[in-house]
């Protein structure tokens, strides 16, 4: 799979080093990027279930499917830019946290969502 701004290797497992990616989910992302116009830095693509416990991700990821990938964000306008190019790419599944954005194109999983992972305040 020919990828205008990502290679495979920005995808892979940081355990087993496997990149089990679904070509959809890359191309919809390729096409998110190129909307954004600011890079895209991949913190968390692939995971093998034994990453995905070891990080604390849920039991049923889309990362495990290979549906997922988390971006890093440097500020608030770079957020914007990067969950506006996701959305105008297709994406339906967003998720923003204090210094990344999940996405996922899980098609078990609910879609139009978006949500947070910022901690609550007591």
């Amino acid at each position: 799979m020919q990828l205008e701004h990502f290679s495979l290797d920005e995808f892979k497992c940081k355990h087993c080093g496997k990149v089990l990616m679904k070509e959809e989910f890359l191309s919809m992302l390729d096409k998110a990027r190129d909307l954004a116009d600011v890079p895209f830095v991949i913190t968390s693509g692939y995971r093998c279930e034994k990453h995905n416990r070891n990080v604390g991700g849920t039991p049923n990821s889309s990362h495990i499917k290979g549906y997922a990938a988390d971006i890093a964000t440097r500020n608030s306008a770079d957020r914007f830019k990067i969950v506006f190019g996701l959305i105008m790419a297709g994406f339906r599944r967003i998720g923003i946290g204090e210094d990344f954005v999940h996405v996922d194109n899980d098609p078990e999983k609910p879609s139009g969502v978006v949500w947070t992972y910022y901690k609550k305040k007591k």
